[in-house]
């Protein structure tokens, strides 16, 4: 009787394979490059752009109260649409525990200027303090060096 020896050492593959990776890395991108566009929690304003424009820091916080107002006058707390007589009762509600808080208003560009003038009049009488209004930097053209 003899002893069968194995050399099995010799087989043994040191690559890695990364196929499987490859593959769950390829569908979480996937999942993601779908899902962010749904967690844009802004309502849709092509708000007015400006030479110096002022950083609020504070608009891009998840408890920052805003107050939308589109180009055909719609009027939004958050991504709820509301009208102008409940928005100072709604942001009345809101701000019950948080007293001296800033609303930030997000206009349209081509929004009606009474439309604006109104839901900060709401905003205010309220009694909220602090109001920003929201606007985008200018991008420097190319062109003209401007």
């Amino acid at each position: 009787m003899s002893i069968a020896v194995r050399d099995e050492s010799k087989k043994v593959s040191s690559n890695i394979n990364v196929t499987p990776m490859v593959d769950v890395m390829l569908v979480l991108l996937i999942i993601f490059m779908v899902i962010t566009p749904m967690l844009q929690n802004k309502v849709a304003v092509d708000m007015a752009r400006v030479d110096n424009a002022t950083n609020m820091p504070d608009a891009d916080k998840e408890d920052a109260i805003v107050v939308a107002i589109t180009r055909d006058g719609g009027v939004f707390l958050g991504q709820n649409k509301t009208s102008i007589d409940q928005l100072g009762v709604q942001v009345r509600e809101k701000l019950a525990d948080k007293p001296g808080k800033t609303i930030f208003v997000r206009a349209d560009a081509r929004a009606q200027y009474l439309a604006v003038e109104d839901a900060i009049d709401a905003v205010r009488t309220a009694g909220v303090d602090n109001v920003g209004l929201l606007t985008q930097r200018k991008e420097p053209s190319a062109i003209g060096g401007e």
